[in-house]
């Protein structure tokens, strides 16, 4: 068989960890966004903080966070990384009667944190879904995406 591109696969096609330990450690962040469509109403309650538990924006910012910290325990081939920064950010856009999230995480090390940033903002993004699935069971969660990344060998990378 050959070298794949594919880097979590080895020269027999097996599923590995990819050896990091000969990279240098370097300043790494990733940003990485998404949003959260749904009903006016649903989104008056978000705003308003008023549905039935609670501070909905805040504490899908608390679930991010703690799912960066958790991303090498969630997706089987990620290294466990110290993460050194993650902050979450919630925007309501009320034209698009959607949220928006923006996760930017941060460590220095020999691994890159899309991976933690792209979990957060997944679990940011569903936990308002969960919090407010009682009264709009319709919500759409789109356009997960990375949207930047600096460090390591591949420097910086930014998309769209």
């Amino acid at each position: 068989m050959t070298d794949s591109p594919l880097t979590h696969f080895d020269s027999t096609g097996q599923a590995h960890m990819v050896d990091v330990g000969a990279k240098t450690e370097t300043a790494r962040i990733a940003r990485a966004a998404g949003s959260i469509f749904m009903q006016p109403e649903t989104l008056a309650l978000i705003r308003a903080g008023s549905a039935s538990k609670g501070d909905v924006l805040g504490i899908a910012r608390i679930a991010a966070i703690q799912a960066a910290k958790r991303t090498g325990e969630l997706i089987p081939l990620c290294h466990p990384i110290a993460l050194t920064r993650v902050a979450a950010e919630f925007t309501i856009d009320e034209a698009a009667t959607a949220v928006h999230c923006e996760v930017t995480a941060e460590c220095f090390g020999r691994t890159g944190v899309e991976m933690e940033a792209l979990t957060a903002a997944s679990i940011g993004l569903l936990t308002i879904y969960d919090m407010c699935k009682a009264v709009d069971r319709g919500m759409r969660i789109d356009n997960l995406r990375l949207i930047e990344k600096k460090g390591g060998k591949s420097g910086h990378w930014q998309g769209n």
